[in-house]
């Protein structure tokens, strides 16, 4: 092969490095614009967006009876303590769950729910079916984007 046929043409250049080509920027766009139509939904429980994924995480704890530490919370989430502790810290003001360190381990944190945390659950649990109803996306339809979301996720993070 010589370098002509080696290399790509500007044709395929321009293609490649156009913008509504990237699979990222079409991951972004959808998540900003996704994270734009939670808003009023979490408005009317004064939650943010990521506050909002705290709790889900939370909600779900608590009906496991558990109480889980923060470094959990962070795995789950794929957030670093320096995210997570501000968003913490801030439902922990807002009376919505506690944080305790351990006796034994000063380094461990656990969160629990305090009483107002868990009757939210119930204010918010509309919220999900608003939004696909917001977006027109049925079930089924929801279903299958999760799933080839939570694919491509898998192969990002097994390529590290």
């Amino acid at each position: 092969m010589n370098d002509q046929q080696a290399r790509p043409g500007e044709e395929d250049i321009d293609n490649l490095l156009a913008l509504d080509n990237q699979l990222c920027f079409a991951l972004y766009a959808v998540n900003r614009a996704i994270t734009g139509r939670y808003r009023p939904l979490l408005a009317e429980l004064d939650l943010t967006y990521p506050q909002y994924l705290v709790m889900l995480v939370m909600w779900e704890a608590d009906r496991k009876g558990d109480s889980p530490r923060v470094s959990s919370i962070g795995e789950r989430l794929r957030l670093d303590s320096g995210t997570l502790t501000p968003l913490l810290r801030r439902l922990e003001q807002r009376g919505l769950l506690t944080r305790q360190r351990s006796s034994e381990d000063e380094r461990v944190v656990t969160v629990a729910l305090t009483g107002e945390g868990r009757s939210m659950r119930d204010r918010a649990s509309d919220v999900p079916l608003r939004l696909l109803c917001d977006l027109g996306v049925g079930p089924d339809q929801a279903v299958q984007l999760r799933e080839d979301l939570r694919e491509l996720l898998s192969r990002l993070e097994e390529a590290r």
